[in-house]
């Protein structure tokens, strides 16, 4: 390269001197900085060199004209390059400062021609080939007249400088316009020139044109800008679809990006640029007046603005011929500008040294975590402070607005220069110097650890400039938002936490969905220690959106990552930075994703403040269990408002509370239901008992609404809503429990001390969940222990004087409840057996001693068993009510020896005795053989009662013997059955009472419907035989009736021989006898019996033969029956007989058809055929076809 001399420096667009190479710049600054103050005294002597103009060749990319950066007018550039040092003849000008000042007195015609001659001869000029290759240099072009600069500064819009530019302005107001070559050394991009001289186009060169065109065109007139380029066009076409989706304009939107399909405008990446996404639209708007435009700022991409020449400007002002002197104008313009960039040099330095201060923070808590002494700290950061400031404002100063090729080339110049750099200035200035220290294993304890890292200097003689040269071809990418997070090492805590901050949004996305969990750490951690609000919500943002439908291992990573970020920031934060994020999403269409929300509110309220527990997030838990469709997620919020109520402590919300009890209760998911009895209702039991509204509040309630529903439901009870309310009382016995032990005389002396006594496993019944577990209410298994033996011995010696909250369960609940019980009606199963539960439950968790003194005797109070209390005509009333079999299997079951099985049993033949012998109902009796015979315990029990029934001297009780014989069948086993059951039945079969030998035939049936022993089964058949057979019972209308009862329950389900050896042929003897019966009364009777009998076995599969021989004939004569007495059923039997015939004549008689009965499958049959004919007489007509499918009037 040639050698260079001292040049005009341009004051106006630039601050780099042309004529001076980076190494020259870069060894000495103090000298540098002399001889660019030197170069811009133009008028004192310092003249060009004459042979540095000789010595430009039209080849060197490099050669520049002197005037071209000068900053002054046409003539007066032409004075300058006139002048010789000491009257010295000035050399020839070389062919590139002629195009300058060709270009830049606006000769552009004369500029074409000279450069279309050079390219004929083959010595094409860089200058002109840029500046005409540049269409803007064309399509911009101001009312600025030839060899005249802009309003600024006069002349200060040189086109001579790199690259061939164009007129500009500084602080006046106009227009940069910018050139497509950029020339000087420092930022020369020696790749985007190939061997023959041709420019090699990059499209990225475009990666920071959009934010500059933004600041060039601000405040510009429409018919000056340029044409809109590619990639601006797919930034803007990305903003406009995102503000079109924003504002609910989704037609437009789709229609505008049909009309753009080659552009992706879910990701901003596809655009093209480097950088991170703009501001919408309305920002942008908003922000339209808003921008300061110094002249700074309006520096050419290509050079910088020094301080010192900044300073430099007003001395050679004053040294400028009289006729060039600028005007008052122009003088207050440069004084604005110089106190404008003043400013944003004090900016820059002040943000400079904030970073150096946190920076320096961070160093110094590091080194007292090592113990490092005051003294030493002081002392190494003092310096440190210095020096960086003063460093980190020339920085600020040397390195304005650069393009991207102009980043790279700096970046490659550092490292080249990184020696010279680390010997002149100490490593604690940089600011990845305290990383680097850890990284490289060096001791922090040690006092070199902050000395200079050196690097070794090649023994070479190679010129700087050959080194920039050459480092160039180091593809180091710091032109891009990734190239820069990259080049930056972050020096402290916060520095990484902004750092993590601006990267991970754009990592986020690129993870894949199955994998996205392990972010969560890194998500938490600077959300947590981000300084920024809005960066922390939004990287909060993403944690609630990190998988689009977490599963329940993802859900449980997000919540403890939320808990601990709670823990971490405090409840002020919580409140603040995270409800927000779950309030955002408590409608979102994924379930799982409200599911993480109602989740997470629960998870919460251990760390929020307490008046937001009871108010937002109760509301929002009370919203999702009010209108959420999903039962996962009402089923997790009844789970947080379990936990919320074990953290609510304003009395207001009480009600509230309640009231979503009992929306929970009702709720139609028995999951949410089973969540409410195991977390919700003992959680805010628990809160009602410190209330003291447990006693007087919540069980009083529950019981007044389950009497409310009886009252209502004497037609027809709602037995749902009884489950839901007992239930609910039988999940709150626990938590009465606890209060009825703490309340106790003996509480304050229950003390752990000595030996604690254990409790016995069987002592209370297992919990739904740990919540009802009376040791977790009371605190302890120990001090339950303690209580336990106490509230025993209290109950056994000292009675329950003063005893408040025993007495209300003794004096108010009980008899309350036995009340209620009175009133069930005792035929629902589902009823009985509910109270059955929770008398069963009360009793076990309050103990025997209770139950034996403070319960059974209520109960004996009221039933009064006795022989003297039987009223023959009616019977006694409450022994046919649902007391009895609550109160036994309810209370008599609670405890199993020996002395409570014989009570029961008592109890139980006690009640035969009386329901017999008082002509009584027997259903309180069945039901609770039904409820009993359910526990395979109590069957040896229940065949005891049964057997004092058989041998009891009253027929009425041996006849209810044998009917509850029927009952007990079906539960036991095939063993019991052959020993006990069979024996007693054969022995009342031969009663001498008829009743009671027609009272064993639905047993005997029953036996035959389960039991597979054939045995027992022949046993059964014989004795069925001799009722049916025996000429004693022909005219024994009630047997008959009795047997063809039964024959119709057990016909379908008994073994496939009995019914076709024994039920079917003995069904047609009982038909043909029905025929010749003179009682109308008798005869409708019996062949209503027959009718129900005869459909119930259609649906068995008959063989062809006993179809001919019995089934049929059999329904013949049930028809003649039937024409006399109920011809409604002789249109079904004759269709019923069709079917049969036909099915017999066309020899179709196949496998069973399932549940599908002959009369069934008749009408099907029919029904298909209308169907089809109707469909016949159609035409094509839609309306008449729709006609076919309406209900007849």
């Amino acid at each position: 390269m040639a050698a260079m001399a001292p040049g005009g420096s341009g004051s106006g667009g630039g601050g780099v001197n042309p004529f001076l190479s980076d190494s020259d710049e870069d060894d000495d600054e103090v000298a540098a900085t002399e001889e660019r103050r030197a170069g811009l005294r133009l008028g004192s002597g310092g003249g060009l060199d004459p042979g540095s103009a000789d010595s430009l060749s039209p080849q060197d990319p490099v050669a520049l004209g002197s005037s071209a950066r000068s900053g002054l007018s046409g003539e007066a550039a032409a004075a300058a390059v006139a002048l010789g040092g000491g009257g010295e003849t000035p050399g020839r000008l070389s062919i590139d400062a002629i195009a300058a000042q060709l270009l830049r007195d606006q000769y552009l015609l004369t500029a074409l021609e000279l450069h279309t001659e050079l390219l004929e001869s083959g010595r094409e000029l860089p200058r002109l080939r840029d500046y005409f290759s540049n269409p803007g240099n064309f399509e911009r072009q101001s009312g600025t007249p030839p060899g005249m600069g802009a309003p600024g500064i006069p002349g200060a819009a040189g086109v001579g400088g790199p690259g061939g530019r164009e007129p500009s302005t500084t602080s006046g107001g106009g227009q940069l316009n910018r050139a497509g070559s950029i020339s000087t050394l420092d930022s020369l991009d020696f790749a985007r020139y190939s061997d023959d001289g041709n420019r090699e186009t990059d499209e990225r060169v475009a990666e920071h044109e959009v934010p500059l065109q933004e600041r060039k065109n601000y405040k510009s007139s429409p018919e000056i800008q340029e044409p809109i380029k590619p990639l601006e066009k797919r930034a803007l076409n990305f903003l406009v679809n995102e503000f079109l989706l924003k504002n609910n304009y989704k037609l437009t939107s789709i229609t505008f990006s049909d009309e753009n399909d080659d552009q992706d405008f879910e990701l901003w990446d596809d655009v093209g640029l480097n950088i991170p996404k703009p501001p919408d639209l309305l920002q942008l708007y908003r922000d339209f007046g808003n921008h300061q435009v110094t002249g700074k700022d309006l520096v050419d991409v290509a050079s910088g603005v020094e301080e010192d020449e900044l300073e430099a400007l007003t001395p050679i002002l004053g040294n400028l011929p009289p006729t060039l002197e600028a005007s008052q104008t122009v003088q207050n313009s440069l004084l604005i500008q110089k106190l404008e960039d003043k400013i944003s040099l004090l900016n820059s330095e002040k943000w400079s040294l904030m970073e150096q201060i946190g920076r320096l923070e961070s160093e110094m808590n590091f080194l007292k975590n090592e113990h490092f002494a005051i003294s030493a700290i002081c002392d190494s950061v003092q310096p440190s402070l210095d020096q960086s400031s003063h460093k980190d404002s020339e920085d600020s100063e040397q390195n304005p607005v650069t393009n991207s090729s102009d980043k790279g080339q700096n970046k490659d110049i550092h490292l080249s220069k990184s020696d010279e750099v680390d010997s002149t200035i100490p490593k604690e200035n940089f600011p990845n110097s305290f990383p680097r220290r850890e990284r490289e294993g060096m001791p922090s304890s040690s006092p070199s650890s902050k000395n200079t890292v050196h690097f070794d200097k090649p023994n070479r003689k190679l010129s700087p400039a050959f080194h920039q040269a050459l480092l160039s071809f180091c593809r180091m990418s710091a032109d891009s938002r990734l190239g820069s997070e990259v080049s930056r090492i972050a020096d402290s805590e916060k520095s990484v936490m902004l750092m993590l901050g601006r990267c991970l949004p754009h990592i986020v996305p690129n993870v894949l969905l199955a994998k996205r969990e392990e972010l969560i750490p890194l998500i938490l951690c600077t959300a947590c220690l981000h300084p920024e609000p809005k960066e922390r919500d939004q990287l909060l943002h993403i944690l609630f959106n990190l998988i689009k439908r977490p599963d329940d291992e993802q859900r449980q990573m997000i919540l403890t990552g939320c808990v601990a970020f709670a823990r971490h920031v405090g409840p002020t934060r919580v409140e603040a930075e995270l409800l927000p994020q779950c309030w955002e999403q408590i409608n979102h269409k994924y379930p799982e994703r409200r599911l993480l929300v109602a989740e997470s509110c629960g998870a919460l309220a251990p760390y929020l403040p307490k008046e937001i527990r009871s108010s937002l997030v109760l509301s929002m838990l009370q919203q999702m269990l009010m209108e959420d469709k999903a039962d996962l997620v009402r089923e997790a919020v009844i789970k947080s408002l379990g936990i919320i109520m074990g953290y609510i402590d304003d009395p207001d919300k009480y009600q509230q509370g309640f009231e979503l009890l009992l929306s929970a209760l009702g709720d139609p998911s028995e999951r949410v239901v089973s969540a409410t009895h195991q977390v919700f209702l003992p959680a805010y039991a628990a809160w009602t008992t410190e209330l003291g509204n447990l006693q007087s509040h919540l069980i009083p309630t529950l019981l007044n609404k389950i009497e409310k529903l009886l009252r209502e439901g004497e037609h027809g009870l709602d037995e749902h809503k009884l489950h839901m309310y007992l239930s609910a009382l039988q999940s709150l016995i626990p938590s009465l429990f606890a209060l009825v032990l703490q309340n106790a005389p003996f509480s304050s002396k229950a003390k752990l001390h000595g030996e604690v006594p254990q409790i016995e496993v069987t002592r209370f019944p297992r919990p739904m969940s740990p919540l009802q577990d009376v040791s977790t209410i009371i605190g302890s298994r120990e001090q339950l222990a303690v209580l336990l033996q106490l509230y025993d011995h209290q109950l056994e010696h000292e009675g329950t004087t003063g005893w408040e909250s025993l007495l209300w369960v003794v004096n108010q609940l009980l008899p309350q409840l036995i009340e209620i019980v009175g009133r069930i009606n005792v035929t629902s199963t589902a009823c009985v057996h509910e109270f059955s539960r929770f008398f069963w439950r009360l009793c076990r968790t309050f103990g025997k001693i209770f139950t034996n003194t403070k319960v059974k005797p209520q109960f004996q109070e009221i039933l009064r068993l006795s022989e003297e209390n039987i009223d023959s005509s009616a019977g006694n009333g409450v022994l046919t009510k649902a007391t009895v079999p609550i109160y036994a299997t309810g209370v008599l079951t609670c405890y199993i020896q020996e002395e409570d099985r014989k009570l029961l049993v008592g109890f139980l033949e006690d009640v035969m005795t009386l329901l017999s012998l008082s002509h009584a109902p027997l259903d309180s009796l069945k039901a609770s053989f039904v409820e009993l015979g359910a526990n395979p315990a109590y069957h040896e029990l229940l065949l005891t009662v049964l057997w004092y029934g058989v041998v009891h001297t009253s027929a009425l009780v041996r006849c209810t013997a044998a009917r509850m014989f029927e009952l007990l069948v079906k539960g036991v086993n095939e063993t019991l059955v052959a020993q006990r059951v069979v024996p007693a039945l054969i022995t009342l079969s031969s009663d001498p009472e008829i009743s009671v030998r027609i009272a064993t035939i639905p047993a005997f049936g029953t036996i035959m419907e389960t039991v597979i022993q054939r045995e027992l089964l022949e046993r059964v058949k014989m004795q069925l035989a001799s009722f049916l057979e025996d000429p004693q019972y022909q005219d024994q209308y009630s047997l008959h009736t009795e047997i063809i009862k039964t024959f119709g329950r057990v016909g379908p389900n008994a073994e496939p021989r009995f019914r076709d050896e024994f039920v079917i042929p003995h069904l047609h003897k009982l038909a043909l006898v029905n025929n010749l019966q003179i009682v109308d009364s008798k005869r409708l009777d019996i062949a209503t019996h027959l009718f129900e009998a005869y459909s119930a076995l259609s649906c068995c599969f008959i063989s062809e033969d006993l179809m001919v021989n019995h089934f049929l004939p059999g329904l013949r004569c049930l028809r003649i029956d039937m024409e006399h007495l109920s011809p409604e059923h002789e249109v079904i039997l004759t269709s019923m007989i069709k079917e049969c015939e036909q099915k017999v004549e066309n020899k179709t008689v196949q496998e069973p058809q399932g549940s599908m009965s002959i009369a069934a499958s008749l009408v099907s049959e029919d029904t298909k055929t209308k169907f089809l004919n109707k469909m016949g007489q159609l035409t094509t007509s839609g309306a008449m076809l729709a006609n076919v499918f309406q209900r007849k009037k």
